[in-house]
C-alpha cells in the first residue's frame, strides 16, 4: 500500500502547514521506538538477516511463536543450522547467482521441541552502496497449510488407485492364468521344465511390478530429493498405467535421453506423471496412442505428455489447476491443482497446451543441472 500511495503522490508538496493532505511518509528508522518495538513482536512470520559469513545477525522476536527459540539462541548461529534436508546448498547458489532479486523457497526448520516447521520463504541476497552483502529472509509457517495439502495429496492418491483397479486386476489376471496352465502342465510331468520355469518367473516379475507401483501410490509423499532417472520415474509410471491403456486400446510410448537425470524428490515426481498420463488415457474415447517425449534445453528439462483425445477447449484451459475445477463427470478437480503445488516445490512448471490437429499436450518444465 506504501508504494502504491507514494507513486500516486509523488508529483505532490506535502508541507506540514497543510492539514487537509496527509502527513509525509516516514521510514522505518525514522519510527519512534515503541512502534518499531509493535511491529517486531506482531510480525505474522519473522524476519531475519546474515552476513556474507553466514552467521545471523538479526530475527525478529516472532520466531519464539513459530520455533520456540528466543532472539538470543539464534543471533550468532549459522543460518542453515536449523534447516533440514539437503537444499541449504541449492538456497545459497541461487541467491548468490541472483541478487538483489527474491526467490521463494520451501524450507523446512526444526523447531526447539526437535519437530519439523514448513515455511514459506522469501529470501534475497541484497549488495548495499558499499559493496558489503547481507542476506535476507522473511519466513511464514505453512505447516497446517502444508498438512491439509498432504492430506488432499493422500484422498486423491487413494482416488487414482481405485480408479486404475479394474485394469490392474486384468493385467495381473493374464499371468496368473499362465502360471495355473504351466504348473498343470509341470503335474502332468512336462518335458522342457526349465523353459516353464524360465516362463513362470517372468509371468510373476509383471505382477509383482505392477504391484509394487500401486503400492507406491498409497505411500505417503516424501520431502527428500536425491538425482533419478529420469526414463526410469517414466518407465515405472506407464507399468502401473499401461493396464489402463490397454483396456482402450491405448499404446505409450515414450522417447528421450535414456541418461538424463534430475533431481527431484522420487514419489512427488512419479505423482506428477501417475496425474498427466492418467488425464491423457481419460482424455481418449478411441484408440491411439500418448507420446512423452522429454529433452534437454540449457539448463531445463522439458516433458511433453502428448494425447489424441478431443484437446482442452482453449477458453478453459486458464481454469485447469482451480481447485474442484474439472470436465471429468467423476472428477474432483485436485489432480491438476496438486500436479502444480508439486512441481512448484521443484522450481518446475506446468503449461497445457491444445494440439494443432487434436488432443493436448501437457508440458512439465523442470530445472537441471549436472549430477553431483
Amino acid at each position: 500500500m506504501i508504494d502504491k500511495y507514494h507513486k500516486h503522490h509523488m508529483n505532490h508538496d506535502y508541507s506540514e502547514e497543510n492539514t487537509d493532505i496527509p502527513p509525509r511518509l516516514h521510514k522505518l528508522t525514522s519510527l519512534p521506538s515503541p512502534i518499531l518495538t509493535w511491529i517486531d513482536q506482531h510480525l505474522h512470520g519473522f524476519i531475519t538477516v546474515w552476513d556474507e559469513y553466514d552467521t545471523i545477525i538479526h530475527v525478529s522476536s516472532t520466531i519464539e511463536k513459530i520455533l520456540g527459540y528466543t532472539a538470543a539462541d539464534v543471533v550468532g548461529t549459522k543460518w542453515f543450522e536449523k534447516i533440514s534436508g539437503g537444499d541449504t546448498a541449492y538456497i545459497k547458489e541461487t541467491l548468490d547467482a541472483n541478487p538483489n532479486t527474491s526467490q521463494t523457497f520451501y524450507v523446512t526448520i526444526q523447531d526447539a521441541d526437535g519437530n519439523n516447521v514448513h515455511t514459506d520463504t522469501i529470501a534475497a541476497k541484497i549488495v548495499c552502496e558499499n559493496k558489503k552483502c547481507y542476506y535476507a529472509a522473511s519466513i511464514q509457517d505453512i505447516t497446517d497449510q502444508k498438512e491439509a495439502e498432504e492430506m488432499m495429496i493422500r484422498s486423491e492418491k487413494m482416488s487414482v488407485a481405485g480408479q486404475l483397479a479394474a485394469g490392474i486386476a486384468h493385467e495381473i489376471r493374464n499371468p496368473l492364468t499362465s502360471l495355473k496352465g504351466f504348473l498343470q502342465l509341470l503335474q502332468a510331468g512336462v518335458k522342457h521344465k526349465d523353459e516353464y520355469y524360465q516362463i513362470m518367473v517372468d509371468e510373476i516379475e509383471k505382477m509383482e511390478a505392477i504391484t509394487s507401483e500401486l503400492l507406491f501410490i498409497s505411500k505417503p509423499l516424501t520431502d527428500h530429493k536425491e538425482w533419478e532417472s529420469l526414463p526410469e520415474l517414466i518407465d515405472d509410471v506407464i507399468t502401473l498405467l499401461r493396464s489402463q491403456a490397454r483396456l482402450k486400446n491405448i499404446t505409450i510410448l515414450r522417447e528421450g535421453e535414456n541418461s538424463l537425470y534430475v533431481n527431484c524428490d522420487r514419489s512427488q515426481i512419479k505423482q506428477v506423471f501417475i496425474n498427466l498420463l492418467k488425464n491423457a488415457i481419460e482424455a481418449m474415447d478411441k484408440p491411439g496412442y500418448i507420446k512423452i517425449n522429454y529433452r534437454l534445453t540449457q539448463q531445463t528439462i522439458l516433458i511433453d505428455i502428448v494425447d489424441e483425445g478431443e484437446g482442452v477447449p482453449k477458453e478453459i484451459i486458464h481454469k485447469l489447476g482451480e481447485p474442484f475445477f474439472t470436465t471429468k463427470q467423476s472428477g474432483t478437480g485436485l489432480g491438476i491443482m496438486i500436479t502444480k503445488q508439486i512441481l512448484d516445490r521443484h522450481q518446475g512448471d506446468l503449461e497445457i497446451m491444445h494440439n494443432a490437429d487434436n488432443g493436448s499436450t501437457f508440458r512439465i518444465t523442470l530445472p537441471w543441472s549436472e549430477v553431483s
